[in-house]
């Protein structure tokens, strides 16, 4: 298996995982087909094909074939290997705030969703304002 930080370095497949995130979020969908894909991030079909395969080998994504149609879902437990290598520098302590823990357990919480959601956001206006400047 490739090293996890490796795979998600690349931008295209940061964005690939992101996309998948978004739609696996849709209770109706059954996975996101290679064309999806390629039509939202607007990347040629054998560049995406060739990140879901690198996806695939760290088992970041999941596919299921139907006839010549593959769909793919998106498998973040390796992922946490990047969380746990990562809340060392996120923790107060890391800025010589107080320590977390001097807060209560639901705000801690808290600060963690939206940390992450911030982080998310950032990525997503990044991604779409930097394709855009692109063109």
């Amino acid at each position: 298996m490739a090293d996890i930080f490796d795979v998600i370095a690349d931008g295209t497949r940061r964005d690939i995982l992101r996309l998948l995130l978004d739609r696996d979020s849709d209770p109706r969908s059954s996975g996101t087909s290679v064309s999806q894909i390629v039509n939202e991030l607007g990347v040629s079909q054998p560049t995406i094909s060739k990140h879901l395969k690198v996806l695939r080998g760290a088992e970041l994504v999941t596919v299921r074939e139907e006839g010549q149609h593959r769909y793919y879902s998106l498998s973040p437990e390796p992922l946490d290997v990047v969380d746990d290598w990562l809340v060392p520098f996120l923790s107060s302590e890391a800025y010589d705030a107080e320590p977390a823990a001097a807060l209560p357990e639901q705000a801690v919480a808290a600060a963690e969703l939206v940390g992450r959601a911030a982080a998310s956001a950032k990525h997503a206006v990044t991604s779409v304002f930097g394709k855009r400047s692109a063109r």
